[in-house]
Parts: C-alpha cells; sequence; structure tokens
C-alpha cells in the first residue's frame, strides 16, 4: 500500500503504529492478521481493554496479540498496549466550544438527543478523517489520475451517487472518468478492457459488497491502479492498493454515513483540478458558460 489515510508526519505514534501493521497485513500469519484486523477496525479498544478482553473479542489466542505486537516492534503486548494508553491520558484534540455548542443542540426539542448525536457523529467524523490524511497522500492520488487513460469510479448501493455525483463534477473539464457499474452491466464487464494506464476508485464500507471486493480483485490482475476508500484499514480493497483512503462511518443511525466519503472525494477532485493543466479549467469554464447560453439557469432568481 504506497498511500493510506495513516499516518501522515503529524500523525501520533499510535496511527504510525497502525499504518504499519495496515501494511505487512497480507503477510501476516492467518490468526496474527485476523488479531490486527480487530484491532484496525477498533483502534479505540487498545487502551482501554485487557489482553484477553481484545482476545476474546478478536477470537484469537492472548499470545496471538504478543506475536502481533512484536511484528511491529515491540517487545511485548503490554509495551503495545501502554503507547495507546498515554495517549488517551494525553486527550484528544477537539474543535473549540464544541461540546458546549451540541449541548445547546440537545435542548431544541423532542428529537435533540438524536439531533445532537447526528450532528456530532458527523463533525467527529469529520475530523477522525482528515486528521489521518494528508496534501501529500491527496497530491499522488490526484497525479495518479491524471496520468491515466481512464478512471472508473465504482460504488453501488448507497456508494452509486457518490460515485455518480464525483464523476458527473469531475466530466465538466475531464474527459477520461466513468462511474461503474453502468446501466444494465456488471462492473467487471465495464473493466474488461482496463489495463495498466488506467485507473479504479473503488468505494465499500462494512460490510463489504462482494461485487466492489471482486472487481477491484480483478482489476489488480489487469494492472490497473486502484484507489480504495473504505473504513477500514483492513478492508479488502484498502490492502495492497495503490492508493487507500480510510474514512470514519459510524452513525447513530443503522448505516454508514457517506459524509466523509462524499467529503474526501471533493476534496481530491480539487486537488486533480489543481493540478491539471489550463485546458481543463477552460473546459470548466466553457461548460458551465454552454449551460447558462441554454438556459438550463434562471438567470433572475
Amino acid at each position: 500500500m504506497n498511500c493510506t489515510s495513516i499516518p501522515n508526519s503529524d500523525s501520533t505514534e499510535s496511527a504510525q503504529i497502525l499504518s504499519a501493521l495496515a501494511d505487512q497485513l497480507d503477510q501476516l500469519s492467518p490468526q496474527v492478521r485476523k488479531a490486527a484486523s480487530h484491532l484496525l477496525e477498533n483502534p479505540n479498544e487498545v487502551g482501554v481493554s485487557s489482553i484477553r478482553e481484545i482476545a476474546e473479542a478478536a477470537d484469537v489466542k492472548p499470545n496471538t496479540l504478543v506475536r502481533l505486537a512484536r511484528s511491529v516492534g515491540f517487545d511485548g503486548y503490554e509495551d503495545f498496549r501502554e503507547l495507546f494508553r498515554e495517549e488517551i491520558r494525553r486527550g484528544p484534540a477537539n474543535f473549540p466550544d464544541r461540546t458546549q455548542w451540541l449541548q445547546t443542540l440537545g435542548q431544541s426539542g423532542q428529537l435533540g438527543e438524536l439531533y445532537r448525536d447526528m450532528v456530532s457523529a458527523t463533525i467527529s467524523n469529520i475530523e477522525d478523517t482528515f486528521s489521518g490524511i494528508d496534501d501529500h497522500q491527496l497530491t499522488s492520488a490526484a497525479h495518479t489520475l491524471l496520468k491515466s487513460n481512464q478512471v472508473f469510479t465504482l460504488g453501488v448501493g448507497v456508494n452509486s451517487s457518490n460515485a455518480q455525483n464525483f464523476t458527473y463534477l469531475a466530466s465538466t473539464g475531464l474527459l477520461q472518468f466513468h462511474a461503474i457499474p453502468k446501466s444494465g452491466s456488471t462492473p467487471v464487464d465495464d473493466l474488461a478492457w482496463a489495463g495498466k494506464k488506467d485507473v479504479l476508485i473503488a468505494i465499500t464500507c462494512k460490510p463489504f459488497r462482494s461485487e466492489v471486493v471482486e472487481a477491484v480483485r480483478i482489476a489488480r490482475e489487469q494492472g490497473v491502479k486502484i484507489v480504495g476508500i473504505s473504513d477500514s484499514a483492513a478492508s479488502p480493497i484498502i490492502v495492497g492498493s495503490d492508493h487507500g483512503f480510510v474514512v470514519a462511518a459510524d452513525t447513530p443511525q443503522f448505516f454508514p454515513t457517506s459524509v466523509t466519503t462524499i467529503a474526501l472525494l471533493e476534496t481530491l477532485l480539487s486537488f486533480v483540478i489543481a493540478l491539471s493543466p489550463a485546458q481543463v479549467v477552460s473546459r470548466v469554464k466553457k461548460f458551465h458558460d454552454r449551460r447558462h447560453q441554454l438556459g438550463l439557469y434562471e438567470e433572475d432568481v
């Protein structure tokens, strides 16, 4: 994995350790990989749970966690866990006055508590996602997209609209972007003739959609470069990707949020446009001028 959303040069030590763990995930033994995947998906448990509790939750033996800790340079699991405990003691950074603001939202009406929880989750997800991504990762991914012959953006379910929206915005100035699966087709059919000069942006969160995972696997075999977007560093579309981005997607609701995925895609597209040649900017202007000329906007409102 060349670029993941953890860590950057300013990230915490624990994030760097988790990134190192994610980078070697496919090289670990099956049981250690199972334990590592659990920790990557539940990093907040490390500092507050015992080795036995973590092992039980991951469905592995405690000694497996000792082997995991040693795989990333620690003498044992206690040394590994202490790093996470120390960061809990130091406490996370928050937006100024966020707690006080959310408390006032919670008093707004009958559904105030849900409102507060949803707003809190949205802000936390945005904060958690972008605290682990830096401009170098986005720049690298943007260059990969710009050098490609074709860019396929794959999302199914709720991520279908996210892929479609990203592609629509990109296509106002760039001609090589395609949202898949196309109507009446399948992702693997749409990638049939993709090769080493092409890129697949794949999006899926837990539970991971099998058709997206399969499309990524086949695209890799064809030499296509992969930009993976998921809510776990252990996701099969992140592990082994050329550019991987982990988004925080938890909400009080029954579905993973799309807020962070949309924000990440919009940010990535802004980097693509910023790095594009002048003709792309001219094309965007021409596209919107044409819309005005065709009367697609209510000019007098």
